[in-house]
């Protein structure tokens, strides 16, 4: 009986370790310089550069609404979407804070979209509390006919996704996995010059 449960226990210690070390590893991985990367056979590709970014209205953590796409809009947009469950993800949001820090409020625009769901509003909420993140943190968790509408209309299938939409409303940049500091810096000084 001992012998049976040490085996189970090993088996499961040993799946455990593989999906943390597949999980570390794909979040090493870097982003290409081009957008967006060149989809594997069978995988949804990001929206393209020159895409117009679809609109959409959610509510942040406080409740507050945020809406992208109304007419007017001038100031570009840097969106991540990502779960408070998601290591790279976590590294991203850091990424994103430090953008804000430098470039938010009158020159762009920073929001992160959860993927979490209403269900888990108050811990997302707190975790932004926590981490001090001073960016928008929104929420996408069903309109009743979609589980994810945003995160579908900007094709998302895996976490951190991020893109970067120009003051024209197209997107500049799109790539999934951990997006560099530089790299980040680096696309968002480009669209502030045009």
């Amino acid at each position: 009986m001992r012998r049976g449960i040490r085996v189970a226990f090993s088996f499961a210690a040993g799946v455990f370790l593989l999906a943390c070390g597949l999980t570390l590893a794909q979040g090493q991985e870097a982003i290409p310089d081009r957008v967006p990367p060149a989809a594997a056979p069978g995988k949804v590709p990001l929206l393209g550069a020159g895409t117009v970014a679809p609109a959409f209205r959610l509510a942040d953590v406080l409740g507050a609404n945020y809406s992208y796409g109304e007419e007017g809009r001038k100031k570009p947009l840097l969106l991540a979407f990502f779960s408070i469950f998601c290591h790279p993800c976590r590294a991203d949001l850091t990424v994103l804070q430090k953008i804000q820090a430098k470039y938010g409020g009158s020159d762009l625009d920073v929001a992160a979209v959860s993927l979490d769901g209403e269900a888990l509003k108050a811990t997302v909420a707190g975790f932004v509390k926590q981490e001090r993140y001073t960016f928008r943190v929104l929420l996408d968790g069903g309109d009743g006919k979609q589980m994810f509408p945003v995160a579908d209309s900007y094709r998302v299938t895996e976490m951190p996704t991020v893109y970067l939409v120009d003051r024209g409303g197209r997107i500049a940049f799109a790539g999934t996995g951990r997006v560099g500091e530089d790299m980040l810096e680096k696309v968002v000084q480009a669209v502030l010059k045009k």
